[in-house]
C-alpha cells in the first residue's frame, strides 16, 4: 500500500463516547465509527475529522491511488499516557499495512502534537486541518489557552494574584469593611510581586525539592529540614514579638531600630536552623560515603555571619538607647571589635578544615 490517511482522536471520543474501539480500519469501519459517534454526541468535532478523512480517501481513490484510512485513538486524559497508546496502534497499523507515506488529518492543535511521533516512524506527506467554518480557530485557541494554565509557572503567576483579590475582598464584605479591601489588596499583591521579583518562589521550589528528595531518599536532612522549619517560625514569632514591643515604646524608635530589633530578637534562631541544615547535609555526604568538600565550611560561615548580625543590630540599639547596655563588654568599640574578630577566625576555621580535607581526597587520589 501507498498512502494511508490517518485521524487522530487524541482524547479518545471514539471509545469513550462512541464505544468504539482503536484502531479502526478501513472507510466503512470509519463511517460506522462516525455515526455511532455522532449519535452520542453530535457536537464532537471529531466527528468532522473522520468524515474529513473519508473526503481525501475518496478523492485520492477517484485519483487511482493505492490508498487506506484508519483513525487512532488516544485516552482521556491525554498527555503521555495518550501518546503512548496512539504510538502502540500506530506501530501496528505500520505493521500490518505497511504503507510508503501517510497523510495527517485533524481537527486542531492538540490532535496536531502527535505529528513528531508519526515522523519518527513514517514519512508525512501532508497535514490536513478540519476546520468548522462557524468556529475557525476556536479549538487551536482553547488548546493555547489550555497549555498555558496547565503550566505551573504561567497558572501560578495569573491564579495566586486573582485568588488574593477575590478572597480578600470577600473576607472584607463579610466583616462589612469593604474600605479596608483595596488596602489590603494591594498591600497582598505588592508582597506577591515582590515575592517574585525577587526570585524568592524560586529558592521556596527549590527547598520543597529538596526536602521531597531528602524524604524519598531516606536522608536525615529531612528531620534536619523540619527542624529548621520549626526554628525559623520560632524566631520569626519571637522577632515579630520584638518588633511590636519597640513598636510601642513612648519614644518615636524609628524604622531602622525595628528592623534592629527583629534581627536582634530572632537571628540566633535563624543561625541554628542554618546550621542543622548544613550538618545533615555533610551527615548524609559521609554515610553516601561522598566528598564533604566545601561542605565543611557552610556551618562556621552561617554562624560567623550570625555573630555579625546579632553584634551589629545589638550596637545599633544600644547607641540608638533602645537597649541599655552591650552584653559580655560594656564597652560599644570593643564589643564590636571582639565580635567581628571572633567571627572572622570562625569563618577562617570553617575554610582551614575544608580546604584541608579536600587536599587529603585529592591526595589519596
Amino acid at each position: 500500500m501507498h498512502t494511508l490517511i490517518i485521524c487522530i482522536d487524541r482524547d479518545n471520543d471514539l471509545g469513550e463516547k462512541g464505544k468504539v474501539e482503536s484502531p479502526i480500519i478501513g472507510r466503512a469501519a470509519n463511517i460506522d465509527a462516525a455515526v455511532r459517534l455522532a449519535s452520542s454526541d453530535p457536537e464532537d468535532s471529531d466527528i468532522n475529522t473522520i468524515f474529513g478523512g473519508i473526503n481525501v480517501y475518496d478523492k485520492l481513490i477517484a485519483q487511482k491511488e493505492d490508498v487506506e484510512i484508519v483513525s487512532i485513538a488516544g485516552d482521556k486524559k491525554v498527555g503521555i499516557l495518550a501518546d503512548r497508546k496512539i504510538a502502540e496502534q500506530l506501530d501496528r497499523v505500520l505493521h500490518e499495512l505497511k504503507p510508503h507515506n501517510v497523510i495527517l488529518v485533524s481537527d486542531g492543535a492538540e490532535d496536531e502534537s502527535v505529528l513528531p511521533i508519526i515522523q519518527s516512524r513514517i514519512k508525512v506527506d501532508a497535514v490536513h486541518r478540519i476546520i468548522v467554518k462557524q468556529h475557525e480557530n476556536l479549538e487551536s485557541t482553547y488548546y493555547i489557552i489550555k497549555k498555558a494554565f496547565n503550566d505551573p509557572k504561567i497558572s501560578h503567576t495569573f491564579f495566586v494574584p486573582a485568588g488574593l483579590v477575590f478572597l480578600i475582598y470577600a473576607i472584607s464584605l463579610y466583616f462589612d469593611r469593604p474600605e479596608v479591601a483595596v488596602m489590603a489588596i494591594t498591600a497582598s499583591i505588592g508582597l506577591y510581586m515582590l515575592f517574585r521579583g525577587t526570585g524568592l518562589d524560586d529558592e521556596v521550589d527549590r527547598f520543597k525539592s529538596s526536602m521531597m528528595k531528602s524524604l524519598y531518599g531516606g536522608k536525615i536532612t529531612f528531620v534536619m529540614y523540619l527542624a529548621a522549619i520549626i526554628l525559623s517560625l520560632i524566631g520569626t514569632v519571637q522577632g515579630g514579638i520584638a518588633l511590636w514591643d519597640y513598636y510601642n515604646e513612648p519614644i518615636l524608635v524609628g524604622y531602622l531600630v525595628l528592623l534592629m530589633g527583629y534581627i536582634n530578637a530572632s537571628i540566633w534562631w535563624y543561625v541554628i536552623a542554618g546550621v542543622i541544615i548544613n550538618i545533615g547535609k555533610i551527615f548524609d555526604l559521609h554515610l553516601a560515603k561522598e566528598r564533604i568538600g566545601r561542605h565543611w565550611s557552610h556551618p562556621f560561615f552561617v554562624f560567623a555571619a550570625g555573630i555579625i548580625l546579632w553584634a551589629g543590630s545589638t550596637y545599633i540599639l544600644v547607641i540608638r538607647e533602645a537597649m541599655d547596655t552591650y552584653p559580655i563588654i560594656n564597652n560599644g568599640r570593643q564589643f564590636m571589635f571582639v565580635s567581628v574578630i571572633a567571627a572572622v577566625l570562625i569563618a577562617v576555621i570553617g575554610a582551614w578544615i575544608s580546604a584541608r580535607t579536600t587536599r587529603k581526597r585529592i591526595s589519596k587520589h
